[in-house]
């Protein structure tokens, strides 16, 4: 392996420890807080709307210096997202996702921390969340092979 893909994977591997970590001492990896910003006509908790502001607070400056950038400091080529309409696919995910967050309190990054700090919550939505994945990938090769045929 080179110096830039062990550089590339551990910067990887560091940054995904300091998200675990800020999610961990937010509180956000905790399906009750996130349920509790979500019940706007109850005990609502703000907390989850000043952890994303932090979190925009932080990266918003450096996603400006970055689009100025053709590479990354480690040279990996920046990709930036090219599609800017909405679709139906992008909706129904979007329905699907927020329907999945509303009913469990768990979005993919913060069950995957769940579960490494043992809610045993997180693992059940975790194994749903990969069997969601594997039954999509599934479907998206039939279509695939019926669209190539």
């Amino acid at each position: 392996m080179n110096t830039n893909a062990f550089l590339r994977l551990g910067f990887a591997l560091l940054s995904g420890l300091i998200f675990g970590l800020g999610l961990v001492l937010s509180g956000m990896a905790d399906p009750a807080k996130v349920l509790g910003f979500l019940d706007v006509a109850g005990a609502w908790d703000p907390s989850l709307a000043l952890v994303m502001g932090g979190a925009i607070a932080v990266t918003a400056p450096a996603f400006a210096l970055l689009r100025r950038r053709k590479r990354s400091l480690l040279d990996a080529p920046l990709q930036w997202p090219t599609r800017t309409t909405l679709d139906r696919r992008l909706l129904l995910g979007s329905l699907a996702f927020g329907a999945g967050w509303g009913l469990a309190g768990f979005c993919p990054g913060p069950a995957l921390v769940g579960a490494a700090a043992g809610y045993e919550g997180a693992w059940w939505f975790v194994a749903a969340m990969a069997a969601g994945m594997g039954l999509f990938s599934l479907l998206e090769q039939q279509r695939q092979a019926r669209r190539g045929s």
